[in-house]
């Protein structure tokens, strides 16, 4: 084994320090059992878990990592475990991207306070991994990301189940009275049988897969199943691998890169991935000073189709993925096809191309060729612009129904999700199919957090009449999972002064995909009438994080970071007070 002493390393300005500050930090980690010579300047590794019961996609974390401490250990490095939050979705109220920011905030602060050299990043739901990416690369240290894997295919009555995406499904089937109370309640035992996160391409899919296409997982790790014991062997050589980062010096900044973001964004286009990949994306782009915008998530997708058939935008789940040749089958054929950048490095110390050089492609029907799409080109996340979100909103095309793609319609609009869900029932309710249902007030301020409500279910009487989609516009986020003619992100959002606060209801609302526009069929005079008379909505926060939040969150064209977070703050070690 290779001799990993080395009196220079950043750890060693605690465990190498002479008198009382050296004995105090050692004589301190010593009495959880660690003998004197593992401080004899060997690689420290952090390994940051977000493992909680509170957040169920990352309840397993801790097993994970013992896999990779073995790693560790058998590289010659010293492991050292320690939590961070956990940003569930399917728990945390109001919203757990309220909390994105704080968790990034912890994990950045967290690594550099401590005697670590580099860090094994533990994540699951879909906040944790942005966040966890976000922190690490404003402190620039050696990291790789592990992510928990996938739950096993859900299963209901001879039917594959997916997460959320069946939630949806099942919810109308209660309303249309297609189910029964009893038969849900049983569905909902069926649907999240193993450790692990969403099994769908879900937005937690996602960020794994985009870790992995930025280089910042190894490969073919975003896909095995949480449970399946390569999980494990894969966590296992991240630690391994960790190690021999912190000795090459290879960085987040050497990885993240300009042309890692375009990969990023060409797969998850590929993948049928999750509109919230854009904030994130975006978001961690301004954390290593990558000039990323809203158009680049249009024009780098065009020429891309949809290669991936998972819900909600397909058939399959993620262990049928996995087997299928998982994310580096999905490189392959793009950068077969001239859409990936072959060139930039990733954590192995290799490049994409030699990374995704030995993929195979097991199973057709799962990852279909380039030459043979399930979607073809075009078909991925469409920016549209207008007077109507003059800074931008997003379009899921390949989960929206294509006859809805170009619509014109009047607006019926509600002044919060709530507001909506107190009267979607009501069989007197003013809709109908050519309806669009405006939703504000769901933005990161307004909410605040930008929740997953923007695609709130149709109206009852429109899903027992047979109407299966029609078109929603909000400021908002959807869940990865969900599916439908779904305008999301709009920008400015409706609390600050976007023009969603000024729309009516009967406004006739436009929408062309095609066209990459969004607008409000209303006289400029008349819109600027409306604006005198709009006043902001009162704050309703004045101290706490919450405030903090609201003071300071940008809107969603900018990854809805904070703005003193942007940029990066190095590893400089604080400095000692013994």
């Amino acid at each position: 084994m290779t001799d990993r002493r080395n009196s220079s390393r950043r750890s060693q300005a605690w465990f190498g320090a002479q008198g009382r500050s050296g004995m105090l930090y050692r004589s301190w980690m010593r009495n959880q059992g660690f003998g004197h010579e593992v401080f004899d300047g060997r690689p420290v590794i952090g390994i940051a878990t977000s493992a909680s019961e509170l957040a169920p996609c990352n309840a397993h974390l801790t097993r994970v990592a013992e896999a990779v401490k073995r790693g560790v250990w058998q590289a010659g490095g010293l492991p050292l475990q320690f939590p961070t939050m956990a940003t569930g979705e399917t728990l945390m109220r109001p919203t757990a991207m309220l909390y994105r920011n704080l968790m990034a905030m912890e994990v950045e602060e967290l690594i550099r306070a401590n005697p670590l050299d580099g860090v094994v990043l533990l994540s699951g739901c879909d906040k944790t991994t942005p966040a966890m990416l976000m922190g690490a690369a404003s402190v620039d240290l050696p990291a790789v990301m592990v992510t928990g894997g996938p739950m096993l295919n859900g299963k209901y009555r001879g039917q594959d189940v997916g997460s959320g995406t069946h939630v949806w499904k099942f919810e109308e089937g209660l309303k249309t009275g297609r189910m029964t109370e009893e038969e849900c309640f049983f569905a909902e035992g069926c649907m999240a049988r193993s450790d692990g996160h969403c099994m769908t391409m879900g937005t937690a899919s996602t960020m794994a897969c985009v870790a992995e296409a930025l280089g910042m997982q190894l490969p073919g790790s975003a896909a095995w199943p949480a449970v399946d014991s390569r999980r494990m062997e894969t966590a296992q050589a991240a630690g391994r691998r960790i190690v021999d980062m912190v000795e090459e010096e290879l960085r987040p900044s050497r990885i993240l890169t300009r042309e890692a973001f375009e990969n990023a964004i060409r797969v998850n286009a590929a993948i049928g991935g999750s509109t919230n990949a854009v904030i994130h994306l975006t978001a961690l782009a301004g954390r290593v000073g990558v000039e990323l915008g809203l158009d680049d998530f249009d024009r780098l997708v065009r020429e891309v189709p949809t290669l991936v058939n998972l819900m909600p935008s397909g058939t399959y789940l993620m262990e049928d993925f996995c087997y299928a040749g998982g994310l580096p089958a999905v490189m392959a054929e793009l950068l077969g096809g001239g859409l990936l950048h072959g060139g930039p490095v990733t954590v192995t110390g290799r490049t994409v191309a030699e990374n995704t050089a030995p993929a195979e492609r097991v199973d057709s029907d799962v990852i279909t060729p380039l030459d043979a799409p399930f979607q073809p080109a075009g078909t991925g996340i469409a920016v549209l612009r207008g007077n109507l979100c003059p800074d931008g909103a997003v379009i899921k095309q390949s989960a929206a129904s294509p006859h809805l793609l170009t619509h014109r319609g009047p607006a019926r609009v509600f002044d919060s999700p709530e507001a909506y869900h107190a009267v979607a029932d009501d069989p007197g309710l003013d809709v109908d199919e050519n309806t669009v249902i405006v939703i504000r007030n769901a933005g990161p301020k307004g909410y605040p957090g930008m929740p997953e409500v923007s695609n709130v279910p149709l109206p009852a009487k429109l899903l027992k009449a047979g109407i299966t989609d029609m078109v929603r516009v909000c400021d908002g986020r959807m869940s990865g999972t969900g599916y439908g003619t779904v305008v999301l992100h709009v920008t400015p959002e409706a609390a600050v002064g976007g023009p969603l606060a000024l729309v009516r209801d009967g406004d006739p609302v436009v929408l062309d995909v095609p066209g990459r526009a969004l607008r409000l069929d209303v006289d400029d005079a008349e819109l600027a009438r409306r604006r005198q008379e709009w006043t902001p909505p009162a704050e309703r926060y004045v101290s706490g994080y919450t405030w903090l939040y609201t003071q300071h969150v940008e809107q969603a064209d900018r990854g809805a970071d904070f703005g003193f977070l942007r940029g990066g703050r190095g590893h400089e070690v604080p400095r000692d007070s013994h």
